[in-house]
């Protein structure tokens, strides 16, 4: 038994060993394949999405007319979030055998290219055409597959339709709620090479172009013309083309954005995208109670003093719209701003905005303008519903006539007691503004996920600083208070407002942890230099 167990171990001992080496092999093998992969400049593809790096970059673009790159970073959230939707969206494109094709680069492993095309955040998007990769575009649709799909879509053919008789653009018209179209004396000029690039970027309307005589004098046009055809309110809105200036893209933009809109916009998840997309300065707003008759009838003077602030845009350079794109008018009178009016139904839509005015449904019916560039908010007494009343009102907003309406939560009872300062709008100056004290301010969004992460930070700083009767540490909430002379755009945002006369209120844009808070502080509102 013993000898034949030796000469078992005898047999078996080499084949276990060969088997640890080809083991070792395998890998080594494996390795280096996976090495000769990334060298190689074959491209391999993730659901339909072309896999790229630095050795089949350029293959890809001979070999795609168009192609749509996402440069992202793996342990990205956005990225991540979008990678279904750039998977669907390649899916489609693959799928109508567009010339169009989607790839993606992992920027951190591809430094090279990250480099090259000058990658700073997650995810980039940059369209090559043609082989071109020394001027991408960026990318400016929206980030869903729909909105990928149709801006490839546009850019892979025609951005407009050729439109050649009465009855082709009469159907043309009849097609949609909403078409724009260009008429051109000559479809390769200027004016109308601007009109496409308008067409490529608007992927959300659609677009017609026109150059037969016939088609002039059938729509009442004698020079190049851009028309805007709508199913409601005014049918037709033209914005002619001055010959002398051409055709401003990013005026056109906006122009066909305004009017796009109804005269009267009702807020609803539908609309809600267009209403904001369309930038328009003011937006007057009517609260209301549909379920109410009483209420429903106030849209009638409501629409009637919108008109008065219909289509009077402020031209660059002193322009008007009658006298066409680029036409000086050094003497043109003052037109009103750009006012959206809006229906909101407080027992829709609407009532997920309430907190952001601090009213309730039972507060309607009422009024409010809003400044979009700072969000201040404008409270029309609510004895008075007329057209002109509520254009007056408007026009007295517009004039710095009348002074915003500021939200503000009550001070708890234990405000200053605390080692963190609780303020409210009703408060903040008496202490912000006390210029015996050096007071840091923490303005914050409850539901904000980076001002959750610094809490701790705050409070232990405050616990540091509890003691000083020359420093306090507090915090606002700035989705319920609201102060006049200060904006808040993000959250957190961190202000110190140093003792003193004349103080001047200092942005803290630094590290948010207790020890550089504590430099900061130590140093009279500013960071020692360090080496």
């Amino acid at each position: 038994l013993v000898w034949l167990l030796v000469l078992s171990l005898a047999w078996l001992g080499p084949a276990l060993g060969g088997e640890d080496k080809d083991e070792e092999v395998i890998e080594e093998e494996e390795k280096e394949k996976k090495e000769d992969e990334v060298l190689s400049d074959e491209i391999k593809e993730e659901d339909n999405v072309l896999v790229l790096h630095e050795h089949n970059f350029a293959r890809a673009l001979s070999e795609h007319q168009l192609l749509l790159v996402e440069f992202y970073a793996p342990w990205c959230g956005h990225c991540q979030r979008l990678a279904p939707t750039y998977a669907q969206a390649a899916t489609e494109l693959r799928n109508e055998s567009s010339p169009a094709r989607l790839g993606k680069v992992d920027a951190t492993a591809q430094t090279a290219l990250a480099t090259e095309f000058g990658i700073t955040s997650y995810p980039t998007l940059k369209l090559f055409r043609d082989g071109n990769r020394t001027h991408p575009l960026a990318y400016t649709g929206r980030m869903d597959s729909q909105g990928i799909v149709r801006w490839m879509q546009r850019r892979a053919g025609p951005s407009a339709m050729l439109l050649q008789d009465t009855n082709t653009i009469a159907t043309f018209i009849s097609s949609q709620d909403l078409v724009v179209i260009g008429f051109f004396k000559d479809l390769r000029g200027e004016a109308a090479q601007a009109f496409f690039e308008v067409a490529a970027e608007m992927v959300d309307m659609t677009f017609g172009v026109a150059e037969a005589a016939e088609l002039f004098q059938a729509y009442g046009l004698s020079a190049d013309t851009v028309c805007l055809f709508k199913k409601f309110d005014e049918r037709q809105t033209n914005f002619p083309v001055d010959p002398a200036w051409g055709l401003d893209t990013a005026e056109l933009t906006r122009l066909l954005r305004v009017h796009s809109l109804q005269l009267v916009m009702e807020f609803t998840n539908e609309t809600s995208n267009n209403i904001f997309g369309a930038k328009i300065p003011h937006h007057m707003l009517l609260f209301l109670n549909k379920s109410s008759p009483e209420q429903l009838l106030l849209q009638d003077s409501f629409r009637a003093a919108a008109s008065g602030f219909r289509g009077e845009v402020r031209w660059p350079h002193g322009r008007d719209m009658e006298g066409g794109f680029g036409t000086p008018q050094p003497q043109c009178p003052p037109f009103p701003a750009q006012v959206l009016f809006v229906v909101v139904d407080v027992t829709g839509h609407g009532a997920n905005v309430l907190p952001f005015f601090g009213m309730t449904a039972a507060d309607a019916p009422t009024l409010r303008l809003v400044k979009m560039e700072n969000n201040r908010k404008y409270q029309m007494e609510q004895d008075n519903f007329s057209d002109l009343a509520i254009h007056s009102f408007i026009q007295a907003v517009l004039d710095g006539k009348v002074k915003p309406h500021l939200l503000s939560a009550e001070p708890p009872e234990d405000w200053d007691t605390r080692p963190v300062k609780v303020l409210v709008g009703k408060t903040f100056e008496q202490v912000a503004f006390d210029e015996t004290k050096n007071v840091f301010v923490k303005f914050y969004a409850p539901w904000c996920p980076y001002c959750q992460a610094m809490a701790a930070a705050w409070e232990e700083l405050a616990e540091r600083y509890k003691d000083r009767e020359d420093i306090v540490i507090a915090e606002m909430d700035s989705t319920a208070n609201e102060l006049e002379n200060i904006t808040i755009h993000g959250y957190p945002t961190l202000h110190y407002f140093p003792a003193g006369p004349g103080r001047k209120m200092v942005e803290y844009k630094s590290t948010r942890d207790v020890e550089t808070f504590s430099k900061f502080l130590e140093n009279g509102g500013t960071l020692p230099e360090e080496p």
